[in-house]
């Protein structure tokens, strides 16, 4: 896909980029440039640890938005890999 950069320096990734990087507006991204190279990626989530019994969870610093059905449903589907079985 080609895209343009305004005279503020300001750039439109293209909606299907956006969908599948799972980018929204207001969210803060990691922006790199090495060798003419630009590479944008979502910053990581702030989080707190605390142990709950022999567990140790990670819970947002911040509110975040309720997942959706959908959501988990697409992000399993990305990570599931070919062979393996349920059991």
């Amino acid at each position: 896909m080609i895209t343009t950069i305004d005279r503020a320096g300001r750039l439109v990734i293209p909606k299907e980029i956006r969908r599948q990087a799972g980018l929204q507006p207001n969210m803060d991204l990691v922006v790199r440039g090495e060798d003419g190279r630009i590479e944008i990626e979502p910053a990581r989530l702030p989080v707190k640890l605390a142990r709950k019994g022999r567990l140790l969870v990670a819970s947002p610093k911040s509110s975040v938005p309720t997942l959706k059905a959908w959501e988990v449903e697409e992000t399993r589907r990305q990570i599931r890999r070919p062979g393996l079985t349920r059991r």
